[in-house]
């Protein structure tokens, strides 16, 4: 564009105006070609959906936008539980490649991986988070324009396009805890007297606590159905939330211009869900609404369904490229939205558990169309351990109670088993996961396939999570676990192979076990160690190899071994290692000590009873938290005695 000439005393004014329409004509552009993008996500739900098919949901304004949108059938989050889910969201990299997968651990990432929407903000977009972040790792606030209770797309300039997050936490896994409890954890977080806590009155229930349907892994115990039936209040209550940001999009006349994403954070919170590697805690409700504006970006109709499976890391690539930025390629999902879209849709989805809370383990999983494959690297540890924050729940305590008492049939008893090695479900014909066909004649092939293409995408991402996580601590002292696991000190195939091993239930393993727990690096002693630990009663053999890894450089090390003498029946070593352990300056050395503490009696806690009061006073959460539980073993043995 040329500008005509003027007098010199006009030129300045006349540059302002110039500047001014230039970037009005820029902004207008922008918008016009740009999509503003919305992301509404629930906390803590699974696909409890009337939109997917469930009678008892009350969700009027997300089945609209079904309706207006794109159903996706097989979206899942990468993890079961919201801190690492999360930092799948925000990196695009899949948390056991970069070493966020633990729960809370907050280790810090390669300085390449860019929080995604710093790219949107870079690109001109105005980014606002309301208001959860929890990502699992170092943050990184240049990522958005403002983040905050008040954070909202409406403080951007006028026509700028934006990418807004607006998190409902109405159906966390808090929402059915109860006021009693909810007010001694605000108590405890606000460090102020319980008695100054003042909380509504609970509601009457809306839905009916018996007409709902109970899964057959559960036990339709009072507290079960009400926690059941107060959670389906929760949603409905969060389906009106969703509602009142979408009538205000629509008010502001942005509907038009703005790509709607709702979508849940993870599975639900009722037992068996949140923090487990089965459909319930990984399938999450995703809808997409594309105005007619931007349709180019699908060939999906308005009100479609499809079964195409996405995962977190798909989210960040799809954001991008819908805004016509193209995705960095060490993202590690691909675009299924917008300009980039890929033509080849995923095969399988990978999902993963670590640390959840407390509770210590490691399981790996993969979905295709019809089979979730999952193995359990730590089968000795059942699924059901003791997590302080999901025993708040009364669901989950009555589950307990009624195990504790007998009532229980064989599937609703697994919780507080042991794991199988294997795990593999039709979750079309099995959408429960109850029936594991890992073994059963006839799906050896399948279980095959989907075992090699787990073990090969470990390999790929130089999986760091069988890392344990005393030595991650470390290393991250000074280094990323990501750049760690490239730097020709961790060889993951080598490590892979141990965890196998160790993990497969089969005494046939001992020699080898015994082989390797002689070996230099000391992450594959480590497994050889729990492979002696998980053999229980089969690694008798064992015992001086255990002895001298009791003694082992790696206090982590000993730890397990202390743990296996204790089961073989040497207990005076072991616990005499663990009372030293329970001291140790590692957080992590600290919680592996504790969790290996919960197979000792009441009495043998007792000689550390005064370390664990002190643990108790810790800043860190997590050690505190087993602390607190094995004071309370004790607590009700002492009151128990009188």
């Amino acid at each position: 564009m040329q500008l005509l000439s003027v007098p010199g005393k006009f030129k300045n004014f006349t540059c302002v105006i110039a500047a001014m329409f230039i970037s009005a004509f820029v902004t207008a552009q922008q918008q016009g070609d740009r999509p503003n993008i919305l992301w509404i996500v629930s906390e803590d739900n699974t696909t409890y959906i009337g939109a997917y098919g469930d009678v008892y949901a009350t969700t009027p304004n997300i089945d609209a936008l079904a309706k207006q949108g794109i159903l996706f059938e097989n979206a899942y989050c990468t993890a079961p539980v919201c801190a690492p889910s999360r930092s799948t969201l925000i990196t695009g990299m899949y948390p056991p490649a970069v070493g966020t997968e633990n729960m809370r651990s907050e280790y810090p990432v390669p300085a390449f991986v860019k929080f995604f929407p710093r790219y949107l903000r870079e690109a001109g977009y105005y980014t606002s988070n309301n208001a959860k972040k929890d990502y699992n790792t170092v943050d990184q606030t240049e990522a958005w324009d403002e983040s905050g209770n008040k954070a909202t797309y409406k403080n951007r300039r006028a026509g700028q396009p934006f990418f807004a997050v607006f998190n409902i936490n109405t159906t966390h896994e808090s929402s059915i805890f109860g006021n009693e409890v909810r007010r001694q954890m605000t108590a405890e977080f606000t460090k102020k007297p319980l008695d100054s806590i003042q909380l509504p009155p609970e509601k009457p229930l809306i839905h009916d606590p018996e007409k709902i349907h109970i899964p057959p892994y559960l036990p339709a115990t009072r507290e079960m159905k009400h926690d059941w039936a107060l959670y389906y209040d929760k949603i409905q209550q969060m389906d009106s939330e969703v509602g009142t940001l979408l009538k205000e999009l629509d008010e502001a006349g942005l509907a038009d211009n703005t790509i709607i994403f709702y979508y849940g954070d993870n599975g639900g919170v009722l037992g068996r869900s949140k923090r487990f590697i089965f459909e319930s805690g990984l399938h999450i409700p995703l809808v997409v609404r594309i105005p007619e504006k931007f349709r180019k970006y699908t060939n999906l109709s308005a009100g479609s369904r499809t079964k195409q499976l996405v995962d977190f890391t798909d989210f960040a690539p799809t954001v991008l490229s819908l805004a016509g930025i193209q995705p960095p390629a060490y993202l590690q999902g691909k675009a299924f939205l917008g300009k980039y879209a890929v033509t080849k849709e995923r095969d399988i989805v990978f999902n993963f558990r670590g640390r959840m809370d407390e509770g210590i383990d490691l399981v790996r999983s993969v979905r295709d169309r019809q089979y979730r494959y999952v193995k359990n690297f730590m089968p000795h540890r059942k699924y059901g351990q003791h997590i302080e924050f999901l025993w708040l729940a009364s669901n989950i305590r009555s589950w307990e109670k009624a195990y504790n008492e007998g009532t229980l049939n064989e599937v609703q008893s697994r919780f507080f088993n042991p794991k199988p090695a294997e795990e593999l479900y039709d979750v079309i014909a099995d959408p429960d996961n109850i029936h594991n066909l890992a073994g059963k004649p006839g799906y050896e092939k399948i279980l095959d396939t989907l075992r090699k293409e787990t073990f090969r995408l470990l390999v790929e991402i130089k999986d760091v999570g069988f890392i344990p996580e005393p030595e991650a601590e470390r290393i991250t002292a000074t280094t990323t676990l990501y750049d760690y696991a490239r730097s020709g000190n961790y060889d993951i195939s080598k490590v892979l192979e141990t965890a196998v091993a160790a993990s497969s239930n089969d005494k046939k393993q001992l020699s080898y076990l015994i082989k390797k727990s002689a070996v230099k690096d000391p992450v594959i002693r480590y497994w050889a160690a729990t492979g002696l630990l998980a053999l229980g009663k089969d690694a008798q053999a064992a015992k001086p190899v255990l002895q001298k890894l009791l003694k082992d450089e790696k206090r982590y090390i000993g730890t397990v071994a202390a743990e296996a003498l204790y089961h073989l029946g040497d207990k005076q070593d072991a616990l005499q290692h663990l009372y030293k352990a329970v001291k140790d300056s590692s957080v992590m050395s600290r919680l592996q000590a504790l969790i290996a503490l919960q197979a000792a009696t009441p009495e043998e806690l007792v000689p550390v009873a005064g370390e664990l009061e002190q643990i108790t006073k810790n800043k860190t959460e997590y050690d505190k938290k087993a602390a607190r539980y094995l004071l309370k073993r004790i607590a009700a043995f002492s009151e128990k005695s009188k």
